[in-house]
């Protein structure tokens, strides 16, 4: 076995979003099940695309396809906790983007959570690979950090 890496802090990202959880993301055991995790990773990459005018749902010419994706559990959480998303882009290619993303509960400093997911930029016509535009790249350039 490697070496274990240390739990990343919110000093190791790039951006945040914030997130609220919700009454129906606890599970019988009374914490928030597995599976919200990955939903918030995708509101968390997609809410901050869109807040910054570089995703349309509807009618942009390109959009990303997640696929790949992957967590790392530390730390329960559960409602009503506040959750911060924060943000880092670990590798940029021509047409995808592997995001790493941590989920910090309330005000703590270390990640509950740590996941990855890969989007590939298709066209939504064709549903083929597309080039990142420039806007897009340049955005998840500013996102890119490096790992403490």
């Amino acid at each position: 076995m490697g070496e274990k890496k240390p739990i990343t802090t919110r000093a190791d990202y790039a951006d945040f979003y914030p997130l609220q959880t919700r009454w129906m993301d606890n599970d019988i055991y009374g914490h928030m099940n597995n599976v919200v995790h990955y939903s918030l990773f995708d509101t968390a990459v997609n809410g901050w695309l869109v807040e910054r005018g570089l995703l349309d749902p509807r009618s942009s010419e390109t959009y990303g396809l997640v696929v790949e994706t992957g967590c790392k559990y530390h730390a329960e959480m559960g409602f009503p906790d506040r959750v911060t998303a924060g943000l880092r882009v670990a590798k940029l290619g021509n047409s995808s983007v592997r995001y790493e993303v941590a989920l910090f509960r309330n005000d703590d400093d270390s990640a509950a959570a740590e996941g990855f997911f890969t989007h590939v930029y298709v066209n939504r016509k064709t549903h083929r690979p597309s080039p990142i535009e420039e806007a897009r790249r340049t955005a998840f350039q500013s996102l890119m950090k490096e790992k403490t």
